[in-house]
């Protein structure tokens, strides 16, 4: 069974975004030995355009083969005109409000996420399914998620947009690995205790 990874960044404090949900600010930490990591471990998280400005566009996945996104992270792109961000992998996007798709490669789930991420993780194959965000969407699938790989950066928002977006309720993981760069941030894996 296909497992579905949650792989995102966030502050000290477990903010993906700022109370608007925009993250940019992480970005400055993004320098060498942190690209060239994510370049070589996650190859298939970075966005196609910027597969291709690393050198990476023909990389094979690693880990994932598809990723499910929330309308606000997939509406970045497409504010950008750009309607397919990972035009390398299989493309779902949890949206009521977008009724048509715009890209053959972006599939739009306007039912029950977990149970169309059930579907996925019944399929065959070796690579999962990456889970990009956001909070609502990874509240909706809180019950589904089998590993957290968690980017921390080094501020402090204070507030903002939660990892979770959900009800309160003990969801136990252990940790996995733990790795450190030089810019201050980290990175933790942890799998589901079930």
């Amino acid at each position: 069974m296909r497992k579905l990874t949650y792989y995102v960044a966030c502050s000290l404090d477990g903010f993906i975004g700022d109370p608007d949900g925009d993250a940019s600010s992480m970005f400055t930490f993004v320098d060498e030995e942190y690209a060239a990591f994510m370049s070589k471990e996650f190859p298939e998280t970075l966005p196609t355009v910027v597969r291709e400005a690393f050198g990476v566009a023909d990389a094979p996945g690693k880990r994932f083969d598809t990723v499910i996104q929330g309308l606000g992270s997939y509406r970045v792109g497409l504010d950008a005109g750009i309607t397919s961000p990972y035009n390398h992998l299989r493309e779902i996007v949890a949206t009521r409000s977008l009724t048509e798709s715009p890209h053959p490669n972006v599939e739009l789930v306007a039912g029950d996420l977990a149970a169309r991420v059930r579907e996925l993780k019944a399929e065959d194959g070796p690579l999962g399914i990456w889970l990009c965000g956001g909070a609502d969407i990874a509240g909706q699938l809180a019950d589904e998620i089998d590993e957290l790989i968690i980017k921390s950066y080094p501020q402090v928002y204070g507030s903002g947009m939660p990892m979770f977006g959900t009800d309160f309720a003990v969801r136990d993981f252990a940790l996995e690995d733990v790795r450190s760069f030089g810019n201050g941030v980290v990175v933790r894996t942890y799998t589901r205790k079930r």
